[in-house]
């Protein structure tokens, strides 16, 4: 842990100088990637828009129809204003305090286990009661915690290393599979495919020898279907992970959120039945149509031009952060950038293919667009990141 903070007092200086001298004439509002910015500010208003709608039909009789919309916009001013000032981090001075990071999220990630303060939700007890009525969910933090971790961890060699040594390797890989098998026992499936797939991503971006690549997936593959042959996950996930295979064999919940999905994705046509009027989301057929299954609010209501639209701005958003990673000048940087695209795009395509019924169901939301605070704040706080590291490419060139 010492070299964390050995390795990068005197670079702290001297970015830290570059920084300001940066920031005069309002450099940092002038070196950001206003493209990933603008995409994520028009998928942000987009799904407060179909969040509305969906939660519309639910709160219909109460005090307050809209009382959800507006506690998921309270969510998203916090979300973007925590990544603000994840943009305004210095990314070497946060390399320091990873550690620090890694070991608080790590602390929250065991707090739903408490009595009295966890909460399960859906089987996954992967919630903590707040005051108000609020929940937090402490894993979409461990997703932050993992990347940048495993990032320092992986970009620390000796002169004569070009590779990551074995030693690093396993202290990496340590780092992603202790929270793995706490988020594991939570029953939170979905967040473990995430957490798994930003692993191999990083291992693999940051040079390590293919035989241990190879060995990871291997070795991941085998864990999954070990984990179902000793019954250590539940039927109702084993069901949400196969039923997308052989539907007509499911008769159980897994099989009707999927139909009832496709039935309002393909009832919107090209041009949706317009909002607030899709037959489907309005009559509640689809559950939880505000988080896991709001594609299809926009399926039935924007139709195939909306959804089209959708998915060409997440599009936009993975590729400014894929030419982030590219471009980036140094490997830390560069593996922070590659563990925030390969979560944002696994969890893009892992949402869209469940309501599509080309990938299980597994509960998790799409980014930027489904309701949900933690995971709203989790998104903002990582494309703030990656402006974080496109400041500091800018800044090197200068």
């Amino acid at each position: 842990m010492a070299k964390f903070y050995a390795s990068t007092r005197a670079d702290n200086s001297l970015v830290g100088a570059g920084s300001r001298a940066g920031t005069r004439g309002h450099g940092y509002w002038r070196d950001l990637d206003w493209v990933l910015l603008i995409s994520g500010l028009a998928l942000t208003v987009l799904g407060s828009i179909l969040v509305w709608s969906a939660s519309r039909a639910d709160l219909a009789s109460a005090s307050d129809p809209q009382s959800y919309l507006k506690r998921h916009l309270i969510n998203v001013v916090v979300a973007i204003v925590l990544g603000y000032l994840a943009s305004r981090l210095n990314y070497r001075w946060l390399r320091a305090y990873t550690p620090i990071i890694y070991g608080v999220s790590f602390f929250l990630l065991l707090l739903p286990f408490v009595p009295g303060i966890g909460v399960t939700v859906a089987g996954a007890r992967a919630w903590i009661d707040l005051p108000g009525g609020l929940t937090l969910q402490p894993s979409e933090f461990m997703k932050i915690a993992v990347i940048l971790m495993m990032a320092a961890l992986l970009s620390e060699r000796k002169d004569i290393e070009t590779e990551p040594s074995g030693r690093d390797f396993l202290i990496a890989l340590a780092a992603a599979a202790l929270p793995i098998a706490v988020i594991l026992v939570q029953n939170d499936t979905g967040t473990v495919l995430i957490l798994g797939t930003v692993a191999i991503s990083v291992i693999a971006v940051a040079g390590v020898r293919s035989r241990w690549l190879v060995g990871l997936i291997g070795g991941a593959v085998f864990s999954i279907l070990l984990a179902i042959q000793l019954g250590l996950l539940k039927e109702y996930q084993v069901a949400r992970l196969t039923s997308f295979i052989s539907p007509e064999l499911d008769t159980g919940a897994s099989a009707y959120n999927a139909n009832q999905a496709r039935i309002a994705i393909g009832g919107g046509g090209w041009f949706g039945t317009g909002l607030f009027e899709g037959p489907q989301t309005q009559g509640k057929f689809v559950p939880v149509n505000e988080s896991d299954f709001i594609f299809t609010v926009s399926g039935e209501e924007l139709g195939f031009l909306g959804s089209v639209l959708l998915i060409l701005l997440l599009s936009v958003l993975l590729w400014r952060a894929a030419m982030i990673a590219w471009k980036a000048d140094d490997k830390y940087g560069r593996l922070v950038a590659t563990g925030v695209l390969a979560w944002l795009a696994f969890q893009t395509f892992e949402n869209i293919g469940m309501t599509l019924g080309i990938m299980p169901i597994t509960g998790i939301p799409l980014p930027l667009i489904s309701a949900g605070g933690t995971s709203m704040m989790a998104v903002w706080i990582a494309i703030g990141l990656l402006q974080t590291v496109r400041l500091h490419e800018v800044r090197a060139e200068i």
